[in-house]
């Protein structure tokens, strides 16, 4: 049995004649607040980084050192965002979809294969590819992207805190954690608010600020 994410699904699509295999991953489906960001990654298979796992079970400080060894070891790296009000326009799996869609078509070179996490495959990713249901846990490629993209996100919201300190965005990262919801409660939502996500939609009456 694999302990940990490997190469095993990359090693597969290149008996498949894959050469460029692109891990995606998305993080910020579930907050009340801020952007879903996605990344995908393209590894050097003779140069993969050191200590890469799902994102969820490293601490912050591994996942910042890990992000500094992927940027500079990975063949290429993308990353893209959908905002809040495009969520609220589209719905949260149509953002997460095209955040990963534009995480793909942002890669330096195009990749031939794409491993997916989740069981959910998006439409016109402009190549072929499979999902892989926990893939950040199974396949170093995702596991990296899931790296790429909870650090980038988290680094975000750290910086929204500063124009929002009031709702504690550098602690929580938008999700519905108790501070959270009481500063909603007290200061109405901000910009950075999903107006169509349930709790929200009880704030309604509330203008963003």
């Amino acid at each position: 049995m694999r302990n940990g994410p490997d190469l095993h699904f990359e090693q597969l699509a290149a008996r498949w004649g894959r050469r460029l295999i692109a891990g995606v991953d998305e993080v910020g489906r579930g907050p009340l607040a801020g952007p879903v960001t996605a990344a995908a990654v393209i590894l050097d298979p003779h140069r993969v980084p050191r200590g890469l796992a799902d994102s969820k079970v490293l601490s912050a400080k591994a996942r910042e050192s890990a992000f500094g060894d992927i940027l500079s070891q990975a063949v290429a790296v993308s990353i893209a965002c959908v905002e809040a009000e495009e969520i609220d326009r589209i719905n949260i799996r149509q953002a997460c979809h095209a955040a990963m869609r534009n995480a793909l078509r942002g890669l330096a070179v195009a990749p031939d294969y794409a491993l997916v996490d989740g069981n959910d495959m998006p439409r016109g990713l402009g190549c072929d590819g499979e999902t892989i249901v926990k893939g950040d846990a199974r396949s170093l490629s995702i596991a990296a992207a899931s790296i790429v993209a909870k650090v980038t996100r988290d680094r975000l919201m750290a910086r929204m805190h500063k124009l929002y300190p009031a709702y504690g965005f550098d602690a929580h990262a938008g999700y519905a954690t108790k501070a959270h919801l009481a500063a909603i409660a007290a200061h109405g939502p901000c910009r950075l608010h999903r107006m169509s996500f349930s709790p929200m939609r009880r704030s309604a009456l509330f203008a963003p600020a």
